[in-house]
């Protein structure tokens, strides 16, 4: 195969790879601009190429854009070599780029965290909007409710600790919250698309992720504008180039497809309604993305057929049921929406070609947890740790800090005895133990698609 590159074709691409890379003060500290400089003197004629590599040899900030920059020069630069000894020095240094450590892809190094998403994620944004948790959430890690619904951290937690990270503080949360490295605008309950019925009124969020867009998009520009303006909430506040270079993380749709089954949909019509809701996500993701967003870590959906609220609620019969107990019918939804979420990936990288996007199975993980429980020192995994009643310690009735009259007498609903060997901690949501193997199988990128590890993705990879 050959190729025929012009400089005219060239120069528009690197113009564009210009616009996608940090600036920050001073000449060499200003990619950006002296980028936009050297194109415009090699356009006119007036830069060498050598000129250009001699640049970005010595701007160590370009490094993860020059390689790409890079080839391409070299192929249209292939077309006017006069000789071979010519070529042979374009291919020495070539070599010598692409086997020099120093030009190896390198950590993201992420200032910041922008997460979207329901209650698998949200650290206090329902909380603050209307009741919150009640003992014994939180009780594991933070000894006291903080708005998550689980027993202590969520994966969103582990996440940011990776990556030297204060756990995030939610949006909506207006007493004590620092969004200097970021802002969480997950709420429980939460779903993709525009729910029927929201709290008061039903059982789901009014903040779906269209909100959620909305918010983050207010939080940009009047963050900026109260920076501008200091005073005491300057240090509370992002710095304006965090928003190009953080980690904007996704962790949504469970909740799309229980607002189908529990509003007297077929298993078939819920099915039926999701290429619809990813079709929404994807028009949220690109907003973002509008915005600056560059780097995208997002989570499908987990086996909601495994969790006690949908097995204590619906007819499951034996041969609906897997080797691990989990009802079938509704774990393949859910398997369909994480095919159709991963093609719209796939579109989306097409779409948006600055963007790094990461498809992180968190369905493989928690699944293994429910299936291979022994391997990871964990028991009971279909049965809530913090429940009453029933099969699976699961019942609409009563939750989790809730009290129930037992034989004239008031029952309080608490944690088992140990929910560190606990997958499930109240019917709906994981314990802090299961939170943390999830994170540790994903991290790495053993279950992500491209496989890049958590801090490497900033870097986007061809597929």
């Amino acid at each position: 195969m050959s190729y025929r590159w012009s400089l005219s074709q060239v120069l528009p691409y690197l113009f564009m790879r210009c616009s996608d890379v940090g600036t920050e003060q001073g000449d060499l500290q200003n990619p950006k601009l002296k980028c936009r400089q050297i194109l415009e003197k090699r356009k006119k004629g007036e830069a060498s190429l050598s000129q250009f590599y001699k640049y970005f040899l010595f701007s160590l900030s370009l490094l993860h854009q020059f390689l790409h920059l890079f080839i391409l020069l070299i192929m249209e630069s292939l077309s006017s070599l006069k000789s071979v000894a010519t070529l042979s020095c374009y291919m020495s240094f070539s070599l010598i780029l692409i086997l020099n450590p120093a030009f190896a892809s390198h950590n993201c190094d992420f200032p910041a965290i922008f997460n979207l998403g329901d209650s698998n994620s949200d650290t206090g944004g329902l909380s603050a909007a209307f009741s919150p948790p009640t003992p014994p959430y939180g009780e594991t890690f933070f000894h006291m409710p903080v708005g998550r619904f689980s027993d202590g951290r969520l994966t969103i937690d582990f996440i940011a600790e990776s990556l030297g990270l204060p756990y995030l503080s939610a949006y909506l949360d207006s007493v004590g919250s620092n969004f200097s490295h970021g802002a969480n605008f997950a709420t429980a309950a939460s779903t993709i698309r525009l729910p029927e019925k929201i709290i008061p009124g039903g059982g789901f969020s009014p903040f779906y992720l269209e909100v959620q867009y909305e918010q983050f998009m207010q939080f940009k520009s009047r963050s900026q504008i109260i920076k501008k303006q200091g005073g005491i909430f300057t240090d509370l506040l992002p710095m304006e180039e965090y928003f190009s270079r953080a980690l904007y993380t996704f962790d949504i749709g469970q909740n799309d497809l229980g607002a189908g089954f529990f509003g007297n949909m077929t298993v078939e019509e819920v099915r039926a309604s999701v290429p619809d809701i990813v079709s929404k996500f994807s028009v949220d993701v690109k907003s973002i993305y509008n915005l600056g967003g560059r780097s995208f870590w997002i989570h499908n959906t987990g086996p909601i057929g495994c969790l006690p609220y949908i097995l204590a609620n619906f007819p499951i019969t034996s041969a609906q049921m897997d080797g691990a107990g989990c009802a079938t019918p509704y774990n393949e939804v859910a398997q369909y929406f994480n095919q159709k979420l991963k093609e719209a990936i796939v579109q989306l990288r097409k779409d948006l070609p600055f963007a790094a996007i990461t498809y992180v199975d968190v369905y493989s993980a928690k699944y293994s947890l429910i299936s291979q429980p022994k391997k990871y020192g964990l028991e009971y995994p279909l049965i809530a740790c913090c429940g009453y009643g029933g099969k699976y310690n699961y019942s609409d009735s009563v939750g989790c800090g809730g009290t129930i009259s037992v034989n004239g007498s008031q029952v309080f609903v608490g944690s088992c005895e140990h929910p560190s060997v606990r997958v499930n901690w109240d019917g709906i949501h994981y314990t802090e133990a299961a939170n943390k193997l999830v994170f540790e199988q994903i991290v790495d990128g053993a279950l992500c698609d491209p496989p890049v590890s958590l801090k490497m993705a900033c870097h986007r990879h061809a597929h």
